[in-house]
């Protein structure tokens, strides 16, 4: 069974309150059996439920039902393959640190978003406004990109590149938080 915070108290609920709660936004707290799922899954999205539910010690049919609660309430996000950047013809990676106006941030941030180049987009604290990392061929790709897409959006002020000339870890695997204590 699922625990559900409730204010100050705690109480049990079937399934379908389970359910429902999520598609509402409001998730149940993750039990122990939960984040273990979590973790294999992120390291091995591909694993049978045989070997999940052997792993974390329940019946095949409560780790299908644990896993597609996971899904249905957005804590597993995405089903994805990882490929090899180099592989796939974008074997350079860089950083791209960009100082932007106010004015038209938030075109801005939509259309470098759209870009397939742009992996990831955060808005940062400290000297800069944003952080983008961008995969592209060469080095002759990425000034095409800062050039050509990048620097003529209005709002985009300065830009600062930095290139990985190694990457000695990277990955779309965190670290889980253990289980808040749910009992009574």
């Amino acid at each position: 069974m699922s625990v559900f915070r409730q204010g100050p108290k705690k109480r049990q609920n079937s399934e379908n309150d389970w359910y429902f709660l999520c598609l509402s936004g409001i998730c149940p707290v993750m039990d122990s059996i939960d984040r273990k799922i979590c973790g294999i899954i992120q390291r091995d999205g591909r694993k049978s439920s045989a070997d999940i539910a052997e792993a974390v010690g329940v019946s095949v049919s409560t780790a299908n039902e644990r896993v597609r609660r996971l899904s249905a309430s957005g804590t597993i996000a995405a089903w994805r393959g990882v490929l090899n950047p180099a592989q796939v013809g974008m074997g350079l990676c860089g950083f791209l640190l960009i100082d932007m106006a106010f004015e038209g941030e938030e075109e801005a941030k939509a259309r470098l978003s759209k870009r397939p180049e742009i992996q990831e987009l955060h808005h940062i604290s400290g000297a800069h406004s944003y952080l983008a990392k961008i995969r592209v061929a060469d080095t002759a790709a990425m000034q095409a990109f800062l050039q050509h897409v990048v620097k003529p959006i209005a709002a985009v002020l300065r830009t600062e590149t930095v290139f990985v000339l190694e990457t000695v870890k990277e990955t779309t695997e965190m670290a889980i938080a253990p289980a808040p204590n749910t009992q009574s």
